[in-house]
């Protein structure tokens, strides 16, 4: 059965511990024009940014041009929240290496967005995802704490913390051995506001959300959440999954579906800086 983005929500809301999705709120969106500066935290080779919104806003960024070609970015969550260590020690697997493995057999350049907490646990890989060319490794908080309020059960985080708890999720990256994580923040659940926006502007990041849910969360059957991507695509399209195994156990069955008919129907899969970049993003 395919699960339905109302349906995934109500999922989201019943295991809001495992982390596992969201639905974008979002504001206006900004004018693309020259970038703020990079953080030291980030990278020097300055991948393209989009410029602030209104008011300095942080800048969201949601699909690439609908007319430049074929082309997908497929993106990943790897969700851990700042509390569930407990949970990991007793076995409970965050990560999903199957999968990584399964888009590096399939040669598919993907975006990960990953909690600091997730590479502290999974440093080891962490380090391989971000030292591969194939991959991109962008920031999903650390503690993976709500951005607002009523987001699906996460922990709500102040809005004076929120600045803190993304560098924190940098410095994490560079004490795992990440040697260039990107300047795109996701946000916890997808879930954002004006506050939001403001907390975390001055940061030179761009928030990166998405036009395709997969449905993968806590999903038992790979072929509908193949489905649901392949139905959603778009030239353009950014899609969000996951990569927390006990989350969304059926993803890399997904992806091993829907990639190959995806480059079947003419689509070539990129990562989100290509996107961003190819959207009038300035370095």
């Amino acid at each position: 059965m395919i699960i339905s983005v109302r349906r995934l929500a109500a999922l989201c809301a019943l295991g809001a511990a495992l982390t596992a999705c969201g639905t974008t709120r979002a504001p206006s969106r900004p004018t693309v024009s020259m970038s703020p500066s990079i953080p030291p935290s980030v990278t020097p080779s300055r991948p393209p940014t989009l410029a602030p919104g209104p008011a300095g806003l942080t800048p969201v960024f949601e699909n690439g041009a609908r007319t430049d070609g074929r082309v997908v970015a497929l993106t990943f969550d790897a969700d851990m929240t700042a509390d569930q260590g407990p949970r990991a020690a007793s076995g409970e697997r965050f990560d999903n290496p199957g999968l990584i493995a399964a888009l590096r057999e399939l040669k598919v350049p993907a975006t990960v967005f990953m909690t600091g907490r997730w590479a502290e646990q999974y440093p080891d890989q962490a380090r391989s995802i971000g030292r591969d060319p194939g991959f991109e490794v962008a920031n999903h908080s650390y503690s993976h704490y709500a951005f607002t309020g009523d987001c699906y059960g996460l922990p709500d985080l102040p809005e004076d913390r929120m600045r803190a708890d993304v560098e924190r999720a940098y410095t994490a990256f560079r004490r795992a051995g990440v040697p260039d994580p990107m300047p795109y923040f996701r946000f916890p659940g997808g879930c954002y506001d004006r506050a939001a926006l403001r907390a975390v502007s001055g940061l030179g990041v761009t928030a990166v959300q998405w036009d395709v849910v997969s449905g993968d969360a806590f999903a038992t059957d790979a072929d509908a959440v193949a489905q649901e991507v392949l139905d959603g695509v778009r030239p353009g399209s950014v899609v969000v999954m996951h990569c927390t195994r006990s989350a969304a156990p059926t993803t890399e069955r997904a992806v091993r579906k829907a990639v190959p008919e995806l480059r079947r129907r003419g689509y070539r899969f990129v990562k989100v800086s290509e996107l961003i970049g190819a959207a009038g993003g300035r370095r």
